[in-house]
């Protein structure tokens, strides 16, 4: 058995609830409750990660063990584990929401890797907590297998991500009403363990803000500086303004990778933004398939629209903006928040432009191409064009010859539509290569730039719901072979057409293979 080192500086630093156990309570003057796993059936490891489990110094023989599927299913604990559910609120569609918490989140403990590199150790669907209002605390095989595949599938991609270790069946039915229509069904249970250095969300900022406690925030802010951030110096109001400058920034470069791979959160509240930048809860996302900068995955915004593709950068802004508000009470005057939240607006334009000129292959942008990125992108929307299809198309472009490629013509939903706006692609391809003849780079540079940025797998929904369904009748294959295929997403991999293709016409209106509920 592997020996881990924890070091529980969240419980050790912070103060905690009196009060232990799940039940449902407001709980006040605390960021955690001790709480334990609920213990399931038959725990099984269906899947993991061999490169996080490697990073927390679990061998092969540790992770095929049958202890490792009972503490990572929530039935056993290792020596060191301390575990916890983390108490936060939030602005959820834009409304506070009060004490939100680790509803069904429960951490196991911070493990410092002989790296220095610190781990906190996550379960998801491990029961019932202070938190869990009226859920019981459990979540199904279906989400869990999506936020396993995600949380690997963006780590490869080159976004900021929580990640995953393992994803354990629970041999237990989980009531489910997937649809929210008066229909639920048993569903089989799975708990997935992430990890990420922390999982301090913006929302932990907000709710002591919200009951008047700036004691509490303040000792937070502290603690998250000195933990997290330990490469921030200066003290007082100065160091405080130093750290909220740079968790705008490293908002700003998530959500700009989020838009250059074409991934939509869903669901971005403020309790599901972190303070360290990080991708986190893979609830209703999905990738844009057909350009369209006003899609969302989640049903239940699908009225207003709020969390749309192309409005990911100001949902950010707006949730920098409350954290913002809740810092407030640590600073005489809101000159350094502001600075702050410029700060935002004008990183996320320079990281934005770098990104969509390595996407088209360009050693250095320069403001006359964004006109170009526009034009691009209002021709994609028109025409319904695979983003990713088309963006890895282009790497094969002749600035001789620029001419549709066959791949190009593939990435057109609509045959008509692509009839309608050949002449407008031509002229935009003429476009683009004047400015790939301006351009220093030689041909072999250009393209290995694009093939650096520029995806050829990504996890699109229907591809994650074949998985699930295969996986649901008991056979895991796809899911270990759509993480196999996301290691390696900038690589073309032989054999592989399958998992590059276009969304089929019979996943546009499937359940699963488009749009996606809250519900787990």
């Amino acid at each position: 058995m592997a020996a881990l080192h924890f070091d529980n500086t969240f419980l050790r630093e912070l103060p905690g609830d009196p009060e232990t156990g799940p039940r449902r309570r407001q709980v006040e003057g605390a960021l955690y409750s001790r709480v334990d796993p609920t213990p399931v059936t038959a725990p099984r490891l269906l899947v993991h990660s061999p490169e996080m489990a490697q990073a927390l110094g679990f061998g092969e023989a540790d992770v095929v063990a049958p202890w490792f599927a009972e503490v990572f299913g929530g039935n056993r604990l290792l020596e060191g584990m301390q575990p916890w559910a983390s108490n936060y609120g939030g602005h959820q569609f834009g409304h506070w929401a009060g004490q939100l918490g680790d509803g069904r989140a429960i951490s196991l403990g911070e493990v410092v890797t002989t790296k220095g590199e610190r781990w906190e150790l996550q379960l998801k669907g491990a029961g019932p907590t202070p938190y869990s209002r009226t859920a019981d605390g459990r979540a199904v095989l279906r989400s869990s297998i999506r936020e396993f595949l995600c949380s690997e599938a963006m780590h490869h991609l080159g976004v900021p991500t929580t990640r995953a270790l393992s994803l354990v069946g629970t041999g237990e039915s989980v009531l489910r009403d997937m649809f929210y229509d008066g229909h639920p069904e048993f569903e089989p249970g799975a708990v997935v363990c992430r990890v990420a250095p922390s999982f301090i969300r913006f929302g932990h900022f907000e709710l002591p803000y919200a009951r008047g406690d700036h004691t509490l925030l303040r000792q937070l802010m502290e603690f998250t500086i000195r933990r997290d951030f330990p490469h921030l110096e200066g003290s007082g109001e100065a160091l405080y303004a130093a750290w909220f400058g740079e968790v705008c920034e490293r908002t700003a470069q998530t959500v700009a990778h989020w838009m250059r791979v074409g991934f939509v959160h869903g669901v971005m509240n403020t309790d599901n933004l972190s303070i360290l930048g990080l991708t986190i809860d893979y609830g209703p996302y999905g990738w844009i398939d057909n350009y369209d900068p006003d899609w969302t995955p989640n049903t239940t915004d699908a009225g207003r629209r709020r969390y749309r593709f192309g409005q990911q950068m100001q949902v950010a802004w707006w949730n920098l903006s409350r954290l913002a508000s809740a810092l407030s009470p640590l600073f005489a005057g809101t000159e350094p928040l502001q600075a702050g939240l410029d700060w935002y607006a004008s990183s996320y334009a320079t990281i934005e432009r770098r990104m969509q000129a390595d996407k088209l292959g360009l050693a250095e942008p320069r403001s006359e191409d964004d006109a170009l990125h526009g034009q691009l992108h209002t021709l994609m929307a028109q025409a319904q064009v695979d983003m990713t299809l088309f963006y890895r198309a282009l790497l094969d472009v002749d600035p001789a010859r620029p001419l549709p490629t066959a791949a190009m013509e593939d990435a057109f939903y609509d045959a008509a539509l692509r009839q309608r706006f050949d002449g407008e692609l031509r002229d935009w391809l003429v476009r683009y290569a004047k400015r790939l003849g301006e351009d220093p780079q030689s041909p072999p540079a250009r393209r290995e730039r694009m093939r650096c940025v520029n995806p050829r797998y990504v996890l699109r929904n229907y591809l994650a719901q074949e998985a699930i369904d295969r996986a649901t009748q008991g056979d895991l294959s796809g899911v270990h072979a759509l993480l196999d295929v996301m290691r390696r997403p900038y690589d073309d991999q032989p054999g592989r057409d399958h998992y590059a293709a276009r969304r089929p016409d019979w996943a546009k209106e499937k359940a699963g293979c488009s749009m996606l509920s809250c519900s787990s």
